[in-house]
């Protein structure tokens, strides 16, 4: 990735953003998550994007996102049964609850609702007693990541997809 932001159309990426790009890659990759190698286009999302997707199996899900975009850039994970992971998320700090409670990405009931009054991309879940529903194509943004939260990036990202222990290996070591 380093090599990669070298590119001269990556040029207007701030210091502070390069520095975070290539800490959190870092945390992934140790994590078994990757980019590929690559940078792609950031569609309606900002100028470019980095898609971060498990190593090693043919699914190739999303589990974060990183828009980058003029003058800013912006984490995005994904998650599924918030409600299961409510401890995590309450304990976090204020700038990572707020991926969760803020007002941005907050459902408006769009036309996606079904006739049951359900929709296929609203998250529904409760954080400190409050019901938070999102639309999931703008839930868990975290706007102007900087490398000093890293950490508490990586631990709510590990309260959804916990790192897997190694195996031991074969029984009895033969």
């Amino acid at each position: 990735m380093k090599e990669l932001l070298k590119n001269k159309a990556y040029a207007f990426i701030s210091p502070a953003d390069r520095d975070f790009i290539l800490a959190f890659d870092r945390e992934m990759e140790r994590l078994g998550y990757g980019s590929g190698g690559t940078i792609g286009g950031g569609y309606c999302w900002g100028r470019y994007m980095i898609i971060y997707t498990k190593t090693g199996v043919k699914s190739k899900k999303s589990y974060a996102r990183m828009y980058i975009r003029d003058g800013d850039l912006v984490l995005r994970m994904y998650f599924s049964d918030v409600d299961s992971r409510r401890e995590a998320v309450e304990a976090a700090p204020e700038y990572i609850r707020e991926g969760f409670t803020g007002d941005y990405g907050r459902c408006g009931h769009c036309h996606n609702q079904r006739e049951d009054g359900t929709c296929g991309h609203r998250k529904s879940y409760t954080i400190s007693g409050k019901l938070c529903e999102f639309c999931d194509g703008f839930a868990f943004w975290f706007f102007n990541p900087d490398v000093s939260r890293l950490p508490e990036y990586i631990k709510i990202f590990t309260a959804f997809y916990p790192e897997k222990k190694p195996s031991p290996g074969p029984a009895g070591g033969r």
